[in-house]
């Protein structure tokens, strides 16, 4: 994807349902002119706002669409501000269960102005079941007590601070914000379910005795909603070290108002 980015936060209802966005803000700042919020977005990242045209104008050459909702799907009234951005001479990047591909408008834009749409949620390429077989290398996976709890952030500082002691680790990501940043990486949540383990083992494969694949985690065993991708992780990944994220100022988990947040001790 082009640099740099203009941030579409669209209507999200919180800071915490425009994390890909967040997320790209922090790890890549230096790639980010600003962002673009609808009426109702109640998040806001303390970068300049910007109309399309202004984002443009500015040297804005992909817009991301890095805000989250329940489904994964994109409003219709999102579609006016992602057709503005690819008749403004910009390519949309999205991580969302919808395609952009798949929106007609949208597509008939990407068309008309030569423009290129990234849909990273959607892998391009098959992937095996998967065989449990022990791999060289060493593995260290994120696993959380819920979701959007940090997981991506403690993988990624632990890559970073690795690779400041010149030891050899590589962040793996494993869901569209950290395909956003790492440039590459599979959204795991998107992949079949029978091969959701065989997907993190080719993600993964046989490496240096001394590397280590730093692996960024999905969902949560405890929710409800998401723990299918979670165990699909934690067996391809054959890990040699989890780290738990918690965030213990939740009174329940999120999306699940009566489910309390588990305790250590569970």
């Amino acid at each position: 994807m082009d640099k740099p980015y203009l941030l579409f936060l669209g209507d999200a209802r919180d800071d915490l349902a425009a994390k890909g966005s967040r997320g790209v803000l922090d790890w890549r700042p230096e790639d980010c002119l600003g962002q673009i919020r609808l009426d109702s977005c109640k998040a806001d990242l303390g970068i300049a706002d910007m109309t399309i045209a202004e984002a443009a104008t500015g040297g804005a050459r992909t817009m991301i669409v890095g805000v989250a909702n329940a489904g994964g799907f994109i409003p219709e009234d999102w579609v006016e501000t992602i057709v503005g951005a690819l008749d403004a001479g910009m390519d949309v990047a999205a991580g969302m269960h919808s395609r952009l591909a798949d929106i007609e408008p949208i597509a008939e834009a990407a068309r008309r102005n030569g423009r290129q749409l990234f849909d990273v949620r959607h892998p391009t390429r098959d992937f095996a079941v998967g065989k449990g077989t022990k791999r060289s290398g060493k593995r260290l996976l994120a696993v959380g007590t819920d979701c959007s709890c940090g997981k991506m952030y403690t993988t990624l500082a632990i890559e970073r601070e690795m690779k400041s002691q010149g030891r050899n680790a590589d962040f793996r990501a494993t869901g569209q914000s950290g395909i956003f940043i790492a440039g590459d990486g599979i959204a795991v949540d998107a992949v079949v379910a029978d091969f959701i383990s065989g997907a993190i083992e080719w993600l993964t494969p046989d490496n240096d005795d001394d590397h280590w694949d730093i692996i960024e985690g999905q969902g949560s065993l405890f929710h409800a909603s998401f723990a299918g991708v979670s165990l699909g992780l934690l067996h391809g990944a054959q890990p040699d070290a989890l780290v738990l994220c918690h965030e213990p100022t939740r009174s329940h988990m999120r999306g699940l108002p009566d489910r309390p947040l588990p305790g250590f001790a569970e």
